[in-house]
Parts: structure tokens; C-alpha cells; sequence
């Protein structure tokens, strides 16, 4: 997933385990003139390599690693590549936007790009990014999914191969992009929702009811007190608190910053709104924080931290299945009937991404300032290609499986997972690696770049099966375990979370399309700063509220001082943008009618 899908308000990860994913909009930031002339990359000749070890330094808006990256991956980059990747990641430098505005002003973002669609066309005003035109011969991949560069070519306004999208896909837009899980949905410890008696879930009341139950039984069954429902995290906020936005999913609703719309385009309301989807989010965590279900450190922990409790068992409730299953469910747990799973909520309509033939709203390009691009462009090709995505995309909980011959290997016409593949990927990852790799573990040696290139459920084209290993015959088999039995028997049979809301119509698909909102007029993008501020501080202050009264109290205080700094004015742009991408997704299903 990635960061900037749009289900995650600032997003996906210290993501030990990534998902898909899916957009947060970089707020607009003002470019300086990096450069007195735009010079046009396309027509200069293609540079020669010198083949040398180099230090490349990249700039990830998804990255949750800082400085030079460690371990088996970037081994293996050094290996194939001769390079040494040195992340740039505002996840974990702070600062945000502050830090893109100081690198763009002194001209040089990054040697590797990794950032949102909407700062292409400013980027290539500026001369940041590389025309790849002339080093494109024998780039097959690349040329493969040339939707994908087209896209960020319109973006650009100019000629030329300025970068290529993340998680294109060969299926249809209509489709859900996710495999067996859906992305964003209410998880619970199952075990202990089977030990309170599976109680029905009308509303989510119910489900913090239940949440309540299960918190008293883990305390008692541990001996512990600091186990809790409900652990959240800031490190994804962005135009208002990520975590309160994601019972929007719930019910079919995505953000367009602060325009919600039903993922059919059918309704759309203000996100300060009285009873709007977020504020009902916000009710749900402070309902939670005075029910005692939230982990007080929530304020001041980061996503590594909050991750580990997880891992460690001291979280029951978690919104998505890469973060409860990716770090709880090992083989171990789920052989003893311990894991998250589905909670059966009643009156969901989940919202799902259809597959994206031209790619998502963060795209990967080459500095304008770099060295050796020959090289890089290659490194981008890879990427894209069926072993670099096997590789940079290995990680848990379904992604791709990693190194052939080391995690995963072909038996016969099928793809299975080794021994060594088995303890990687479905027993934590804790696996030290062979000296061949370097040093470390599995887990602490995946990609840095969190970077999605191709969807996990595409097909392989070297073994004949999807990208995503959960999906392959011998791995389900795997999978069935006391937990999954135990949980299918209670949810009419069903063989997945996406099996079980497909057969109960509690899917809602959002055609799959690369939408990129223009840019803000200046007067909007220095309000937006202003009002997204207000808006993330005060809906902390309203999930720890003390009682409904305070709750409501700093709802209309938050009401007021944004609407006094101009968010009417910000909220009519994002409207206007919400609706212009239900618009684009309508277009593209009519053109994926007329090829087919």
C-alpha cells in the first residue's frame, strides 16, 4: 500500500509488513527556482557509466528507514547493481513538506525520487527529475507498463520518460486489487473473541463492547495490565488524524483530504461535518479512550513501537491485516488457534481499490543531478521486473516471496515456499540470514524503499502463478490451521476475508485509477496548512477526551477556528477534486469495456 493511497491519510509504513496500498496527498509545496533554465533532457545523449561503487541517495516518502540501508536486500542491490542505497525519509526525519522544500530549494531532491504524483509537474519545471528517454533501449519492463510512464509524462506537461507509477496491474479496474485480505477492516484477536462467546456485532458499539470483554480476558489470561484493545500512532497524519479516518473504509467512504465520497461517487459530505464518517471515527476511539481500551502511550509512540506490542500480543483490535496478522499471526499462533481475523461487523460495504492499469498516485524517478543514470534507470527497470518484484517486494502477509532458491523455489509446474521460506515469511521473519546475504535477520533486512511497483496479485510470467505467495495452492494449504477453521466455521465457510465479504455483498469497489489533483492556488495551499494543523490537534484532543461533553465541546471549537482560517474555501477544491476522480473512474471503466 502505498503511503499515498487513498485510504491512508499520510500512510503504509514502518511497514514491516506493506500493503498495498493504497493515497495521501503531499500538500502542495512551493518550489523555488532551482535552476535559471529548464534544460531539456531529452535532448542530450545518454551518459556512460563508470561502473563504480556509488552511494545513492534517495528520497522515499514511503521509507520508514533513515540513512544507509542494512541487511540482505541491500546486499543484494550492492551485488547486482554495484550500489549502496542511502535512504532520505521524511517518515522518520520529521518535518514533512519542510523537508521536500529544503532539498528542492537547493536543487537536488535525491538521486532516486520516491514521492506523490502531484509534484511531477513542478519537479520538471524545476529541472529535479531526469528525462530516462535516452537510456530507455533494452528497458523492457519499463516499456512494458507504458501506461504507467504515460501517466507521469501527461503529469509533467512535457515531453519525455520523467518516471513510472507504483502498483500498476493487468486486471480489470472493476476488480478488488487485494488477494485474500482486504486492506482496511476491523481485525480482533480471534482466539479471544471465541473465548467471550463470538458475540453478534450489530454496530460498533457492539464491537467495543466485545473489544471490552476480550481486553478483561488477555489481562487475566496473561497476567498482564498493559494490554490493550486499541494502540494508535501520529506518524501518519497528514490533512487530519490517519487512524480516526479509517472507519471510513468501513462503510465504502474514502478522503479526498477533507471532501469524503462513497467510493461509487453516490455521496460526498464535509469531513468537520456534525455526523460525518470521521468525526463518527473519532466518536469510536473516544468511546474507546473512556471505556479504557486505549493504549495511553498512543500519543507519543511511533509506528516500530506500536508494531512490536502487536508482535508481543498487547493490542486485540487492529485496522489493518498487514499490521494484526503480519506481526501476530506466525504459523506458531495460528497452529495454536491465536491470530487476527475478520470481526463479522454487520452493515459493512468495505471500501476496495479496483486494479490500476496505469499505476497509483506515487511514482519512482531518477534526480536531475545524479550519477551514473544508465545505471539507475536499470535499477528501475528491475524493479519492475518479475525477479524485482519477487525481491523488493518480499515481505509478509501475502506480498512476494523473495529470493528463488533461498525463501521459495519451483516444484515441479508449482511455486512452494523452501524451509527457510517458511520461517521468512510465516513464522516473524526473526530467521537470521546466510552469510551470502549479509548480516541480520529476514525481517530487519527487507526493502527500505517500500516501494510497490507491481501489484502482488499480478501473475508471475516465470512460474505461472500471482506474485503474491498466500495465494499459491501450496501455501493455503499451509494456512489451514486451527485458527482458520475455527474461523471459517463461523462465517458460513467462507476461505478468506474477501471470500466472505464477496459472498455477503459487503464489498464496494472503487475503480482503479491514477488520479492526480491540481495543484492549489496559493491562497488554498497556505490555508491548508493552517486548517490541517487545527484539524490534527484537535481531533487528538477529541479521542482523549475525558467525556462526551468535552468531545463535543472541541468538535464545535475545531468547527469553528478552521472554517474562521478559510477551510470552506479548502473543502470546495477538495470537492471539486473528489468528484473529478469519481468522473476519471467512470471513464475508465467505459474504456476497459470498449478494449475488451
Amino acid at each position: 500500500m502505498d503511503k499515498n493511497s487513498t485510504l491512508f491519510k499520510s500512510v503504509v509504513s514502518g511497514i514491516k509488513k506493506v500493503a498495498v496500498v493504497a493515497t495521501v496527498a503531499l500538500a502542495s509545496v512551493a518550489l523555488f527556482a532551482c535552476s535559471s533554465s529548464s534544460a531539456d533532457n531529452s535532448s542530450k545523449k545518454a551518459e556512460k557509466d563508470d561502473g563504480k561503487l556509488m552511494t545513492v541517495t534517495v528520497y522515499d516518502d514511503l521509507a520508514n528507514y533513515q540513512g544507509l540501508a542494512k541487511g540482505w536486500f541491500a546486499q543484494y542491490v550492492q551485488d547486482k547493481f554495484n550500489i549502496k542505497l542511502k535512504m532520505v525519509a521524511p517518515n522518520v526525519a520529521g518535518g514533512g513538506n519542510t523537508l521536500f522544500d529544503t532539498r528542492t530549494a537547493a536543487g537536488n531532491l535525491g538521486d532516486l525520487i520516491i514521492t506523490g504524483t502531484g509534484h511531477v509537474n513542478k519537479l520538471v519545471k524545476a529541472n529535479l527529475l531526469t528525462d530516462m528517454t535516452p537510456y530507455l533501449d533494452g528497458m523492457k519492463y519499463i516499456k512494458k507498463y507504458d501506461g504507467a510512464t504515460k501517466a507521469i509524462s501527461d503529469l509533467a506537461d512535457k515531453k519525455g520518460t520523467w518516471g513510472i507509477a507504483s502498483s500498476v496491474s493487468s486486471g480489470s479496474p472493476t476488480e478488488a486489487s487485494e488477494g485474500l485480505e482486504a486492506t482496511t477492516v476491523p481485525y480482533i484477536r480471534w482466539d479471544l473473541y471465541k473465548k467471550i462467546g463470538y458475540p453478534t456485532l450489530n454496530n460498533t458499539d457492539d464491537l467495543l463492547n466485545a473489544l471490552k470483554e476480550m481486553q478483561t480476558e488477555a489481562r487475566k489470561e496473561e497476567g498482564k495490565k498493559d494490554i490493550y484493545a486499541i494502540s494508535l500512532f501520529k506518524d501518519w497524519d497528514g490533512a487530519s488524524m490517519q487512524n480516526a479516518g479509517q472507519n471510513l473504509a468501513f462503510y465504502g467512504w474514502e478522503p479526498t483530504n477533507y471532501a469524503l465520497a462513497k467510493g461509487n461517487g453516490s455521496k460526498y459530505e464535509s469531513l468537520i461535518a456534525n455526523n460525518s464518517q470521521y468525526v463518527q471515527g473519532l466518536e469510536f476511539l473516544n468511546k474507546a479512550q473512556q471505556m479504557g481500551l486505549v493504549d495511553p502511550e498512543s500519543t507519543t509512540q511511533n509506528w516500530d513501537t506500536m508494531y512490536a506490542k502487536y508482535q508481543a500480543g498487547k493490542v486485540l483490535f487492529s485496522y489493518w491485516s498487514f499490521l494484526g496478522q503480519g506481526a501476530y499471526n506466525t504459523s506458531a499462533n495460528m497452529a495454536a488457534g491465536k491470530g487476527f481475523e475478520l470481526a463479522p461487523l454487520k452493515g459493512m460495504k468495505v471500501f476496495s481499490n479496483g486494479n490500476m492499469p496505469d499505476g497509483n498516485t506515487t511514482f519512482i524517478g531518477i534526480g536531475s543531478k545524479a550519477k551514473n543514470k544508465a545505471r539507475l534507470v536499470k535499477f528501475i527497470n528491475w524493479l519492475y521486473s518479475p525477479e524485482g518484484v519477487q525481491v523488493q517486494q518480499a515481505q509478509s502477509t501475502g506480498y512476494s516471496a523473495g529470493i528463488k532458491g533461498l525463501t521459495w523455489k519451483m516444484d515441479g509446474d508449482q511455486p512452494v515456499l523452501t524451509d527457510f521460506g517458511k520461517k521468512a515469511l510465516l513464522e516473524g521473519g526473526s530467521v537470521k540470514m546466510p552469510a551470502k546475504y549479509g548480516s541480520g535477520t529476514w525481517k530487519d533486512g527487507i526493502s527500505t524503499l517500500n516501494f510497490v511497483a507491481v501489484m502482488q496479485y499480478d501473475k508471475d510470467p516465470t512460474t505461472g502463478y500471482k506474485y503474491g505467495y498466500v495465494t499459491w495452492p501450496s501455501v493455503l494449504k499451509i494456512n489451514e490451521t486451527k485458527l482458520s477453521k475455527d474461523w471459517s466455521e463461523h462465517m458460513g465457510g467462507a476461505t478468506s476475508t474477501m471470500d466472505y465479504l464477496k459472498k455477503n455483498n459487503e464489498l464496494l469497489v472503487a475503480a482503479g485509477v491514477s488520479y492526480t489533483a491540481p495543484e492549489d492556488p496559493a491562497t488554498v495551499a497556505t490555508t491548508r496548512g493552517s486548517v490541517q494543523t487545527q484539524i490534527v490537534s484537535s481531533s487528538w484532543k477529541m479521542v482523549m477526551a475525558k467525556n462526551d461533553t468535552e468531545f463535543k465541546s472541541l468538535l464545535t471549537s475545531m468547527q469553528k477556528t478552521v472554517k474562521g482560517l478559510g477551510y470552506d474555501d479548502v473543502y470546495k477544491v477538495d470537492l471539486k477534486n473528489s468528484k473529478a476522480k469519481n468522473a476519471a473512474r467512470q471513464k475508465v471503466i467505459e474504456q476497459y469495456k470498449d478494449e475488451k
